[in-house]
């Protein structure tokens, strides 16, 4: 009798400890939850401020946090006809703000990007040192460890092959400067996986890799994940997860989000999942509606 009343009364004690810490997980808020899985998970998620219409705005912090991201990538500013970028964080109060926001609002800097080069020639620019120079020394002041450089429309190797040789050269110098600095360019461009491959070899640093982008594989009539698997795991530093704009990536057929993850745990990839467009075209203005929705999709695919 006295075996059966401790069984029972150790019974209950298990119970009533289970239904303790099930108590408070329930009463843990959802913000801290979804931080948590954030900070465990592989994939983080990032907006770009340039394209929620912050570029350069200590005010992207904030919007990136109400669009439920985890970080930010910083443009350089615009370039034009100038020597360089048009970059406030060159100034170093500025860049302490940028710092300090970044800190408080727990939004990390993804990467700095130099999308200035989207219009302008990286292969004819004659102070194209300069540019990615101070983008460099920007990333070191800041702690940041990638960068992204668009070779652009003007350097698009598919429909310029002829620019390829002074590209290649190019890219060899900035290897060498990001090299010493211990950061990584992120290059996008036009090829398909197998041709951009061929080109980091060319070029022959680790410190230039591939900055995939969904749109361009769609664009290409390639399969996403088949490109990732070419391109490789140590290849690519980080994602544009992004489509062209017209839908959002859940309502998006040529994006399969859950092959795509497949893919990635497979290879043992790791880093920044970052968003840049696939608007809806209903409201393709609408910042919060169209990133909020593309920021949440991917936190329940990958986080």
């Amino acid at each position: 009798m006295e075996d059966q009343e401790l069984k029972r009364i150790n019974s209950r004690r298990r119970f009533l400890g289970n239904a303790a810490v099930l108590t408070a997980a329930l009463c843990v808020p959802d913000s801290l939850l979804w931080a948590a899985s954030s900070k465990k998970s592989k994939y983080k998620i990032a907006v770009v401020d340039l394209m929620i219409l912050k570029r350069q705005k200590l005010s992207a912090f904030e919007l990136a946090k109400e669009i439920g991201a985890d970080g930010l990538e910083v443009d350089m500013g615009g370039l034009g006809s100038r020597d360089t970028f048009d970059n406030k964080l060159a100034d170093p109060s500025v860049r302490e703000q940028f710092l300090q926001k970044s800190k408080e609002l727990g939004i990390e800097i993804s990467s700095i990007a130099m999308t200035g080069f989207f219009a302008q020639s990286f292969a004819a620019r004659p102070t194209y040192q300069k540019m990615v120079g101070d983008c460099i020394d920007t990333m070191v002041a800041m702690g940041v460890k990638t960068a992204f450089l668009p070779l652009g429309v003007q350097g698009d190797l598919t429909k310029n092959p002829e620019l390829r040789p002074a590209i290649v050269e190019r890219l060899k110098v900035v290897g060498k400067m990001a090299e010493k600095a211990g950061v990584v360019i992120g290059i996008e461009t036009t090829l398909d996986a197998r041709a951009e491959v061929q080109l980091l070899k060319d070029v022959g640093s680790d410190a230039i890799r591939s900055y995939f982008k969904f749109a361009n594989a769609v664009r290409n009539g390639k399969d996403i994940s088949e490109e990732l698997k070419i391109l490789g795991k140590k290849r690519i530093c980080m994602i544009h997860c992004t489509n062209e704009d017209g839908v959002w990536l859940q309502n998006d057929p040529a994006v399969n989000l859950e092959k795509i993850r497949q893919t990635l745990d497979k290879m043992g990839w790791k880093g920044w999942l970052v968003v840049e467009r696939s608007r809806d075209q209903k409201d393709p203005r609408n910042v919060k509606w169209n990133f909020g929705a593309n920021v949440a999709y991917l936190k329940q695919i990958f986080q």
